[in-house]
């Protein structure tokens, strides 16, 4: 991987992104980060975001958005070759620029990730109390004795018996290997912890407890989580603020709940829309989608990269790119619309704006109307 730290300004969108609220301090900021796999696809494009510590941040995206990439990236987990430009400051040092060693050290220390696919990321052949136990030996040079106590409570601070210890991943349900797989990301006290699609695969029963336990582990040790889905309901009902990732660039970002219910850019509302409502028969039988795919990253369309698909696209989206751009209070939204209703956003606060531009059509009016307070209910009903 070749890392080029950026010492100049940040790129235009970090310039137009919404401030860090609450007033805490920036634990993680990334700063105009760009990701090129060997042959061009750029998978991540200018991306620039931030997390305090004990905020939730989520990220939003179909498949193929650059969600994951932007994970590997920030811990320069991704392979040799890969093109990776910007900063990403975690307490204020940057990782781009580090060296190996140091990398080493700031991995499971400093952050932690929480890969998708728990099944894929144990070793299947080792006990998961030595999985776990690895990195304590390592990173705080403890004991065997020591490491194995720490294990055992990490397991039961994650709902699983101590014993559990002895067990090999296939000896586990599918909920237990991802509660392992948390336990890994807590082993040495990390600041901060991506989570990449934590619940993939697992049932709404068990997905609830999994989120549950994350925001309680958050809340306790005061962690910065950066959580990454395609599901835009279970990260409003988890994440304080929300990011949708579209072609590798953020095209929205804000208050989750806000993001979710009343989207500002027109592939957050598909997004949202997507789900179907309680009480909707049609809507249920026949939820909203978005046709066609994201574009590929090493062929990416001229002008907007979402204009192939948006159904209020202008003449002037096909050749102007767009950048975010206030869309409300501490929100921001990448879409020729915003500049129409920005103004009124702003002025009138959240609940009176509908990020709808005039004369946009009915394609908008739907889009948003599916993100009522109904979908709202329903992601807190299945999460509960």
């Amino acid at each position: 991987m070749t890392s080029t730290n950026g010492t100049g300004t940040a790129g235009k969108q970090h310039a137009d992104a919404p401030a860090q609220p609450g007033g805490k301090a920036r634990l993680l900021e990334v700063r105009d980060l760009h990701v090129t796999y060997p042959g061009g696809a750029a998978a991540v494009r200018g991306v620039d975001l931030s997390v305090a510590a004990g905020q939730k941040l989520g990220i939003a995206g179909e498949s193929g958005c650059g969600k994951s990439t932007l994970a590997m990236a920030m811990l320069r987990l991704l392979p040799a070759g890969t093109r990776v430009t910007g900063q990403v400051l975690l307490d204020g040092e940057d990782l781009l620029g580090m060296k190996w060693g140091r990398v080493r050290a700031v991995r499971w220390a400093g952050a932690s990730i929480i890969f998708q696919g728990a099944m894929h990321s144990l070793n299947a052949v080792h006990r998961i109390g030595d999985q776990i136990a690895e990195p304590i030996l390592l990173h705080r040079l403890a004991t065997p004795g020591a490491a194995k106590k720490k294990v055992g409570e990490l397991l039961e601070h994650v709902g699983l018996p101590a014993a559990r210890a002895d067990a090999y991943p296939h000896e586990l349900s599918g909920g237990q290997r991802q509660r392992v797989m948390i336990a890994m990301s807590l082993a040495c006290d990390p600041q901060l912890i991506v989570a990449d699609e934590p619940t993939t695969a697992l049932d709404v029963m068990i997905q609830a407890q999994i989120l549950r336990l994350i925001e309680q582990l958050v809340a306790e040790q005061d962690i910065g989580l950066i959580m990454i889905s395609h599901d835009l309901a279970v990260l409003a009902d988890t994440c304080d603020r929300l990011a949708v990732m579209y072609a590798g660039r953020v095209v929205e970002e804000g208050p989750a709940r806000q993001v979710y219910e009343n989207a500002r850019h027109p592939y957050g509302q598909a997004l949202s829309a997507a789900f179907p409502r309680i009480g909707d028969r049609a809507s249920r039988f026949a939820p909203r989608g978005l046709p066609g795919d994201p574009p590929d990253p090493s062929d990416l369309p001229t002008g907007c990269t979402f204009h192939p698909r948006c159904p209020v696209a202008l003449d002037s989206c096909k050749v102007d790119d767009q950048s975010l751009r206030p869309a409300g209070p501490a929100r921001a939204a990448a879409c020729v619309h915003v500049a129409d209703t920005a103004g009124e956003s702003s002025g009138e606060g959240t609940e009176s704006g509908s990020g709808t531009a005039p004369g946009a059509g009915a394609g908008t009016e739907s889009a948003a109307g599916a993100a009522s307070g109904d979908t709202a209910e329903e992601a807190r009903s299945s999460t509960s």
